[in-house]
């Protein structure tokens, strides 16, 4: 039997997904790069801004869309490539390190110009995960979770903009979005795997996803599928491919997701705040384009790829543009996993040092 909440639950999810739907298919006819997640993004931003409606989307559509790109780029791992990353750890060391430096020389700057403490400012505009910056903000001594939420979406919002319409346009010809030769190719993949090899892969994926969660991996609906795929493709197994309708739906339950969980009116100030969050986030992408040069001159990958190895986006944002420009899915995804892990365990080691932990029995007494 339905419930009054369950129908207007029903509804707002259909709304949710006819905005999607509509921005997808508008971006896709512009041909815009990542159409199907940067439509679906770009459509509910707007319509919540228009109409103040209430939308809803479940959790779990954007982990089962993170599901299924997460197994997509850990097919294209093979042997060769695990070599040549394991040959490049230097080299992720390093630019990670120089990016997480030019974001603590934005911050500084940042807190000057806008009066934003140092601590809000350092959480604001360190290239990590905007969850995980977020929480963290709520150990660290002076750090305002609601300043640090701000700008850690409009970062992300800019840099899942810019970077796959510069990748797109600049360095791969002008590929657009849709489906690319490759998605073709693993269409047949799957009618031709069999069914057997399929519901083995779809066990062993649900498998690593779950030990995933068990031990409390960093985004686990990715990791999980991603490690588990490159396990299984180099050992040898024949892991079936994804048809390409799989990808549009992975990118659309993504894009409307993150569309929903950005709110420009989350902050009363936002309109101070909201010019430099911009800004910081062209000059994070100006200098990944920098690093990324030199990366090219240095190691043998394509100036597509070494740009979306360096940019400071989420790896769902870059995984998808890589499979649609033709760059070294592999290769972006080891540095986009390098990145995340070193911010999420060194970097929470120097914030708590230089500003010490927050102090959460005294923030109750006063909060009484």
């Amino acid at each position: 039997m339905k419930t009054p909440e369950n129908q207007t639950k029903g509804k707002q999810l259909l709304e949710a997904l006819l905005c999607g739907l509509a921005g997808g298919t508008v971006f896709s006819w512009i041909g815009l790069p990542l159409a199907w997640m940067l439509g679906p993004l770009t459509a509910v931003i707007l319509w919540n801004l228009l109409t103040k409606r209430t939308l809803y989307w479940p959790k779990s559509f954007k982990n089962g869309g993170q599901m299924l790109l997460g197994y997509s780029m850990g097919l294209s791992f093979t042997a060769d490539s695990a070599a040549q990353i394991a040959g490049q750890l230097p080299s992720m060391t390093v630019s990670t390190v120089l990016m997480v430096v030019f974001g603590l020389g934005i911050a500084f700057l940042a807190s000057r110009m806008t009066g934003v403490n140092t601590p809000s400012a350092v959480m604001g505009t360190t290239p990590g995960g905007l969850s995980q910056m977020t929480m963290l903000s709520e150990e660290i001594r002076g750090a305002d979770p609601t300043i640090v939420t701000f700008m850690q979406t409009i970062r992300m919002l800019a840099v899942t903009f810019m970077v796959p319409m510069l990748t797109t346009f600049a360095f791969a010809g002008g590929a657009g979005s849709g489906i690319t030769a490759s998605a073709a190719d693993a269409e047949q993949t799957v009618s031709g795997g069999g069914l057997m090899y399929l519901l083995m892969a779809v066990i062993a994926v649900f498998a690593g996803t779950t030990l995933a969660l068990r031990l409390r991996f960093p985004t686990p609906w990715i990791l999980g599928p991603l490690i588990t795929a490159a396990i299984l493709t180099v050992s040898g197994f024949p892991a079936p491919h994804l048809p390409p309708l799989l990808m549009v739906a992975a990118q659309l339950l993504l894009g409307v997701y993150l569309g929903l969980g950005i709110r420009l009116d989350m902050l009363k100030d936002w309109r101070k705040l909201l010019p430099f969050s911009l800004v910081s986030g062209a000059l994070m992408v100006g200098f990944a384009l920098l690093l990324a040069y030199i990366l090219h001159l240095i190691h043998p990958m394509s100036m597509a790829t070494a740009f979306l190895c360096i940019a400071p986006g989420g790896l769902p944002e870059m995984g998808v543009t890589a499979h649609e420009v033709g760059a070294d899915v592999s290769m972006v995804a080891a540095y986009q996993l390098f990145r995340v892990f070193f911010i999420l365990f060194l970097v929470p080691l120097f914030l708590r040092f230089a500003f010490g932990r927050q102090d959460t029995a005294g923030k109750a007494v006063e909060s009484m």
